[in-house]
């Protein structure tokens, strides 16, 4: 079974991150620009929340609420579930199915060294059921 650092080594380990201080607005921007679903909020180096167009939709917009006059720290989700380098990931899906989410931070010695999501670990696992058909094939095929 594959585990993160396999993941983070294939796709590398770029994190897009912002401070809880900035506005909601510089948040979607930067999803935007970035093409991805959340980001790390990470104020001192220390990861401290995480904001995803999940909150966007639920905190601002159906709240009537103003991005440019909302900082992310009044909205972020505060409590992150993370993971770690040498999860493997049906651990990693089995805690984003539980707590439902889509991406997890990676963490090594307190600090983020990447980000994972849902997708990402789709994309192993077909690749891995993928392997063993091929793999029974040629077994059966003798």
């Amino acid at each position: 079974m594959a585990r993160v650092k396999d993941i983070l080594t294939n796709k590398g380990g770029e994190i897009w991150s912002i401070e809880s201080g900035r506005s909601v607005y510089d948040a979607i921007y930067m999803l935007a620009e970035k093409g991805v679903g959340a980001l790390a909020v990470i104020d001192d180096g220390r990861l401290v929340g995480m904001i995803s167009e999940r909150d966007y939709t639920r905190q601002i917009i159906l709240k009537g609420r103003k991005s440019r006059e909302t900082l992310i720290r009044d909205i972020m989700s505060g409590s992150v579930i993370t993971t770690s380098p040498g999860d493997d990931v049906n651990e990693c899906m089995r805690l984003m199915t539980k707590n439902r989410i889509r991406h997890l931070p990676v963490i090594e010695d307190d600090r983020v060294v990447g980000m994972v999501s849902i997708g990402d670990l789709v994309r192993v696992i077909i690749a891995e059921q993928q392997s063993t058909i091929v793999d029974l094939e040629k077994y059966i095929s003798g």
